[in-house]
């Protein structure tokens, strides 16, 4: 697809909108959000007839228009231009700061987000190498080859761990990076900070976590531990944002000649050692912490946990705060290399699909029929908001009370049946991806899967189909509303 193609989208958004009607414009992973002066002045259907638009919607005092993965930052880019984005965020915090307390706990948690946005494609192409790293080193696999995994090179064995260990032993250096960032710092010196606090010169956090290993942490000032912060992500992330802090206050106030030299200076060693001796050991206690709460609510028995989470995710969903289980993924995958949290949570995207489907096929409502399609096809490609308020929330309790019991049965199933991802960001038919490093969880989750949509699709069929839709709809009328 053209940039031509992408900038002629993006002003035709703008022309629909009014370019005089938009106070401020941002983009999420999925979303071109608009802080608008007269909502009811905007065409919607205008917009939703644009190609690569997918749907709009108002919510969370933004009027939002879903155009998915890939293709929302380059319409932005188109919109915004490289030179105005600055202005724009500015614009867009000194409107943030005028809304409620709620407004700001959901936009602080979506920055959150887009910290970790900005580093999923790394972890979901090593979940993607993990998983054919099991595949490849399988005893059957190799077996019906006439080999084993005794016999493959020490080379081979070597540039396959390079392909899945790289990521969650740099993975803090990552984060500081893209927290550094996100709160206004040089991004190369947030990447330096994140690489100090794994430097090898320190003793490596997983080895001394180790029982077995006789690595120990060394003993600063008599009482404070030092290690590595592999796998830390809480750590990499307080740092990198503490980092950008101290470097907008000190460019504000250092001279312009001696700001090159030691700006760079004050901001590293300030995080490097904060960071090492006061933020990490009570953040580790903190992300320790939260991983045993997460794990332990997911283990409860009988698949309550799954349940629980399965039921709450959505939820989450529809008010902006699923963006804070993208850190506890992360948390969980750099802790434990699995991540059951994403497993559970995926079924709401299986659930939510049927729904549409169900709707879609028993409403006698033309137009009805083709939007329902179409949410349900784009849920299933990872981009839920068409399907969610679209039909789902749309159509009243019914299809929501569907939607969020399939959803948790679904998670519950998971749960006990020990189901969980090695990587996140695969939705739907995607996600059986992040199993393929066994047999067994790439076959049950598929299973549990697509029980979740059946049963989702049965029950909306049977209970759950406004009446309203089912009627037939006089030709006139039809017309009209199409």
């Amino acid at each position: 697809m053209s940039e031509d193609q992408y900038k002629q989208t993006g002003e035709q958004i703008v022309r629909i909108i009014g370019e005089d009607n938009i106070e401020s414009v941002t983009h999420c992973a999925t979303r071109l959000r608009f802080n608008v002066k007269d909502r009811d002045s905007i065409d919607q259907e205008a917009i939703e007839d644009i190609e690569l638009v997918k749907g709009v919607f108002y919510h969370s005092g933004q009027f939002q228009v879903i155009l998915g993965t890939g293709i929302v930052n380059k319409v932005y880019k188109a919109i915004a231009g490289e030179t105005d984005n600055e202005e724009r965020q500015q614009n867009s915090q000194s409107e943030q700061s005028q809304t409620s307390k709620k407004g700001r706990v959901q936009r602080g948690i979506r920055t959150l987000a887009d910290v970790f946005i900005a580093i999923i494609p790394g972890i979901v192409a090593t979940g993607l190498f993990l998983g054919l790293k099991g595949v490849i080193l399988n005893e059957t696999v190799l077996g019906f080859f006439g080999t084993s995994p005794d016999a493959i090179p020490e080379s081979v064995l070597t540039l396959i761990s390079v392909l899945t260990d790289t990521v969650f032993a740099f993975l803090p250096a990552l984060i500081c990076w893209s927290a550094n960032k996100k709160f206004g710092g040089t991004p190369i010196i947030g990447f330096v900070i994140g690489l100090m606090l794994v430097s090898p010169a320190l003793p490596n956090a997983y080895e001394v976590a180790d029982a077995a290993s006789s690595v120990e942490p060394l003993i600063a000032f008599g009482f404070i531990p030092i290690v590595g912060y592999q796998g830390s992500v809480l750590t990499a992330l307080v740092v990198g944002l503490v980092a950008a802090k101290i470097e907008i206050r000190l460019r504000a106030k250092m001279p312009d000649s001696l700001d090159l030299m030691f700006t760079p200076f004050f901001v590293i060693i300030i995080s490097v050692l904060g960071g090492l001796l006061v933020l990490g050991p009570v953040l580790h206690i903190v992300e320790n912490g939260l991983v045993y709460v997460v794990t332990a609510l997911i283990d409860v028995p009988l698949g309550i946990g799954g349940f629980i989470v399965g039921l709450i995710y959505p939820l989450a969903v529809m008010t902006g705060m699923h963006h804070l289980f993208f850190m506890i993924e992360t948390t969980l995958l750099a802790s434990t290399g699995f991540n059951p949290l994403i497993t559970i949570c995926a079924m709401y995207g299986f659930a939510n699909a049927a729904v549409c489907f169900a709707i879609s096929r028993r409403s006698k409502k033309k137009n009805i029929k083709v939007m329902g399609t179409s949410a349900g096809v784009t849920q299933l490609l990872g981009v839920s908001e068409p399907a969610l308020f679209g039909i789902t929330i749309r159509y009243g309790t019914r299809p929501l009370t569907v939607m969020l019991l399939s959803s948790a049965l679904g998670g519950m199933v998971l749960s006990i049946l020990g189901i969980q991802a090695n990587s996140y960001g695969l939705a739907v038919i995607l996600s059986p991806l992040m199993y393929i490093y066994s047999g067994y969880q790439f076959i049950t989750y598929i299973i549990v899967g697509i029980a979740t949509f059946v049963v989702a699709f049965i029950l909306t069929s049977i209970f759950a189909v406004p009446k309203e839709l089912l009627s037939v709809p006089d030709e006139k009328q039809e017309t009209k509303s199409a």
